[in-house]
């Protein structure tokens, strides 16, 4: 019950702040609870130091920098993280650039005015980064934090885990610290001194005092080494089926949505052809017995009658020439004859006159 009751308090933290990773809403169904937060992939500062050992003091003093400048936030609403340490500083994917960290985790943060789950005989953080006072029941204060950051600063100076205890006794009664540490330069150890002075009224108020004073030390620190750049990659592995770079992946459609009409140009429509009505054929008129045709004009040859003429003694009188005569009888106008022009012979007419002149040719070339 007090784990699940830690949950929800950390569900419920709102603050909005580039250097802290603070849950954006959470849910609950039956036995399964989760928290929605921003997804960080560049690991941890436990990671970095694990990949790379100390780290130079510029480097460090960016990155101790960013965790008091998210502390500022987390202590101006009246939170206690209670447990900043190395595994809880994520880092952002930024490769060879300059380094960006996040505080996360507030599963033990306390904000004042709440009531408090723990009884007073416990003590909440982890060991080796858990301020002095802790140990006694000392009520949540930002002192606590501000000592945590102090071991994280010194961890990542020297590359391995310290003892915060071991260290607060280190200072001797009168509270004057001891020598600064190996691979601790001695601006830094000024900084440090106060942070870890097991004394909480000591140490500096707030957190951004302590940014001024790193910002005082800042121009005495070496150079970094060029030849030695600390990359900061994507430790993520790969999405699970079922979720994408913006959360789970839903397979429900939205609704189709009936397309705008739109206007569009007049066009010819094909139509059928309304057949034409038929027409009956007309009834088969009875047969017409035949108009009797007037018989083909028969050429008469015909004598001619001698001319009276003088006749010489002794001469034979020639015979009288022929003339062909043709009767033709009238012709019926035909109802149905074309109207000719006067004076153009019909095709039948033509033939029979050029019947009567070979007629007359050939008797003419019989008398001969």
């Amino acid at each position: 019950a007090h784990a699940l009751l830690r949950f929800v308090r950390e569900g419920v933290t709102r603050i909005e702040h580039p250097h802290v990773v603070a849950p954006s809403g959470w849910a609950a169904a039956d036995d399964r609870v989760l928290i929605a937060m921003d997804l960080v992939g560049g690991g941890t500062l436990a990671g970095l130091v694990g990949d790379y050992g100390p780290l130079p003091s510029r480097y460090v003093l960016t990155l101790v920098d960013q965790v008091l400048a998210g502390l500022e936030a987390v202590h101006a609403q009246r939170i206690v993280h209670r447990d900043i340490k190395p595994g809880n500083l994520l880092l952002e994917a930024t490769g060879l650039e300059q380094p960006r960290v996040r505080i996360g985790d507030f599963g033990l943060a306390h904000q004042a005015g709440e009531v408090r789950i723990t009884q007073v005989d416990q003590i909440i953080g982890t060991p080796g980064y858990i301020a002095p006072e802790q140990y006694d029941g000392a009520e949540p204060d930002p002192q606590f934090d501000l000592f945590s950051v102090g071991v994280v600063a010194l961890h990542l100076l020297q590359g391995e885990d310290l003892d915060a205890a071991g260290l607060a006794r280190a200072f001797d009664g009168d509270g004057t610290p001891l020598a600064a540490p190996e691979q601790v330069p001695d601006p830094w150890w000024q900084v440090l001194s106060a942070l870890l002075h097991p004394d909480p009224r000591q140490r500096p108020p707030s957190a951004a005092q302590a940014r001024a004073a790193l910002a005082a030390i800042a121009p005495r620190l070496p150079q970094p080494d060029s030849d030695s750049p600390i990359e900061v990659f994507d430790q993520l592995p790969p999405l699970p089926d079922g979720f994408g770079p913006t959360g789970p992946i839903t397979t429900h459609t939205a609704p189709p949505v009936a397309p705008t009409p739109q206007p569009t140009t007049p066009t010819s429509q094909l139509r059928r052809r309304t057949p034409a009505p038929i027409t009956p054929l007309p009834e088969p008129a009875p047969p017409v017995a035949p108009t009797p045709q007037p018989a083909a004009p028969t050429m008469q040859l015909r004598r001619r009658a001698p001319a009276p003429s003088a006749s010489r003694p002794g001469s034979v009188p020639a015979p009288a020439p022929l003339t062909a005569a043709a009767t033709t009888p009238p012709r019926m106008p035909d109802a149905g004859a074309v109207h000719r022009p006067a004076g153009v012979p019909s095709g039948t007419r033509l033939l029979a006159v050029l019947g009567l002149l070979l007629i007359g040719l050939g008797i003419w070339a019989w008398l001969a």
